[in-house]
């Protein structure tokens, strides 16, 4: 699962994204109202058959955009894209998206974002290592898969739109971090001349824009370190990891302050909590613990309801009628309500 997969849709309410159990689908639930009851889990995307991975992102109208593999022929596979345009409604059946190295079989775990025009991005690694890219176009329909270059891709890719709406990607490699930038909406994005030197866990990166003019990427080092990178200087600790897993962040109000909310699976299995106040790392951050202990495979992700409140939500791959759902309390500090199973 890359991106984050519990969002708030275009009416209000929350809709959370999980593999069919039968891992051949992905399904969806959304609250019937804000706050209110959830639906059962239904099939997204038509009947057909998928890979178990999924990539989220959503764009400047609330639409969701979804991307997967699906089995083409024996040994083979294609990229599928799908928009969900309400929560309520069904999502629009999966489009094949091609292969990034014309075919094959699997090549790595896509990512995508969504430009301020409202066009998905969608990027995955290739069979030489680097990162291919393929994006909306305009009018309409898809334009031609991109060689993005770059070797010795690992692990999940990290996408996501700034507040100006360019897009800014992240790869992990032995080397370190590898950055593609827009310099202009529409354009494909450019890679920095060299890595950013670091010791990155695979699968742990995860990009949030923190202001107008930066996004900062967190990831897990090999020292077991959660750190934070801009990129006009080098990486900074935050804290040491909560966990194994990826951390899923957001930026929120804490007594009125522009915070980063950070939420990991911890070792104990329960779920993690760290905020402080936005871009400014060196103010320091704790974790602290909620909820009850969650499968090692369980995850975790962040989004506000439609009165600005944080929730946080976990499932457990396959069996998404494991969700659990926590909301922040309408009070000072970051008080949460109790963990409930959404039924």
């Amino acid at each position: 699962m890359n991106g984050d997969w519990l969002i708030r849709g275009r009416d209000g309410g929350l809709c959370a994204y999980a593999y069919a159990p039968d891992g051949d689908a992905i399904v969806c639930r959304t609250e019937r109202t804000p706050g209110g009851a959830w639906t059962a889990s239904r099939v997204v995307g038509g009947d057909q058959r998928l890979h178990t991975v999924l990539a989220v992102a959503q764009g400047p109208g609330e639409y969701a955009h979804l991307v997967s593999w699906r089995p083409t022929v024996p040994g083979e596979s294609g990229l599928v894209h799908s928009t969900h345009f309400q929560p309520h409604l069904a999502a629009l059946d999966w489009t094949p998206i091609g292969h990034p190295n014309k075919k094959g079989d699997r090549t790595g775990p896509p990512a995508t974002a969504v430009d301020a025009q409202g066009r998905a991005h969608v990027f995955v690694r290739n069979k030489g290592g680097g990162v291919s890219m393929r994006a909306q176009l305009e009018k309409g329909g898809w334009g031609p898969w991109r060689d993005l270059k770059g070797k010795g891709v690992r692990g999940e890719l990290a996408a996501v739109a700034g507040e100006s709406g360019l897009i800014t990607l992240y790869a992990a490699t032995t080397e370190g971090i590898l950055r593609w930038r827009q310099e202009k909406s529409g354009e494909t994005p450019v890679q920095d001349e060299k890595p950013q030197p670091a010791a990155v866990r695979p699968d742990t990166l995860h990009a949030l824009p923190t202001s107008a003019d930066h996004v900062t990427l967190f990831f897990t080092d090999d020292d077991g370190a959660l750190c934070a990178w801009r990129g006009d200087e080098a990486p900074v600790r935050v804290l040491d990891a909560a966990g194994a897993g990826p951390v899923s962040a957001i930026r929120c109000r804490l007594d009125d302050v522009d915070c980063t909310l950070l939420a990991q699976r911890a070792h104990s299995g329960r779920v993690a909590f760290a905020a402080y106040p936005t871009e400014l790392e060196s103010a320091g951050a704790w974790w602290a613990e909620s909820g009850p202990a969650l499968p090692p495979d369980a995850r975790v992700s962040l989004a506000e309801d439609v009165n600005g409140l944080v929730v946080a939500a976990s499932y457990v791959p396959g069996n998404p009628s494991r969700m659990h759902l926590t909301r922040r309390k309408d009070e000072p500090g970051l008080a949460l309500e109790a963990w409930h199973q959404v039924l």
